[in-house]
């Protein structure tokens, strides 16, 4: 997600990111060899273009927290990353990353992210609200466990109320009406953009 707000929480544990990288590798493991190029709710990427695009943002985490700055990584995770074993590529960058926040005071450190400084704690949260919303896509995509943990869909719900209209970001088509009684995750797909068929 490339939107940024001013991230108003003070730096604290609980973001439930292992929670969120082990929601979408559930789902990566059930993708069948026919699936790889199925579509997505992301209209210009399909199941392979999508996990791709979530592997190498997890690519990114170790490198990022040791300092480097976009400029200083370049290129080296654009194009794919997937190679000949997508399953295995997701699985170990997944554990990489996971491995690199759990380094005591990682959520303190400064970050340079594409749109300048911020905190581990922010770049901590935007990962994990990603996942969250990817994981759906993912699921859409391959048929199967459409339906979110609550615990994951509460956190994400509540960081994507912050962000404002994604669609200015150009990565989110704009927010969709829902009915006042809409359950938590019909209301945080209808923010990024999404219908929730469930």
């Amino acid at each position: 997600m490339a939107q940024h707000r001013h991230h108003r929480r003070e730096a604290r544990t609980g973001t439930p990111y292992p929670e969120a990288l082990d929601a979408f590798g559930e789902r990566v493991r059930l993708i069948t060899p026919g699936q790889w190029d199925s579509p997505t709710p992301c209209s210009d990427w399909s199941v392979r273009d999508l996990v791709n695009h979530l592997t190498g943002e997890q690519l990114w985490v170790p490198e990022l927290l040791m300092g480097a700055t976009v400029g200083e990584v370049g290129g080296r995770f654009d194009g794919d990353v997937l190679g000949d074993d997508p399953v295995t590529a997701w699985t170990d960058a997944a554990e990489a990353a996971r491995e690199a926040w759990a380094v005591p005071g990682a959520t303190e450190l400064t970050v340079h992210l594409s749109f300048g400084d911020t905190s581990g704690q922010y770049y901590l949260d935007q990962l994990t609200t990603d996942l969250v919303i990817h994981s759906w896509d993912l699921a859409e995509g391959i048929g199967r466990l459409t339906r979110l943990p609550d615990g994951l869909v509460g956190f994400a719900l509540g960081e994507v109320a912050g962000y404002g209209d994604l669609s200015g970001s150009g990565l989110f088509d704009p927010p969709v009406p829902v009915p006042d009684d809409a359950g938590p995750q019909t209301r945080l797909l209808a923010l990024a953009g999404r219908q929730d068929g469930g």
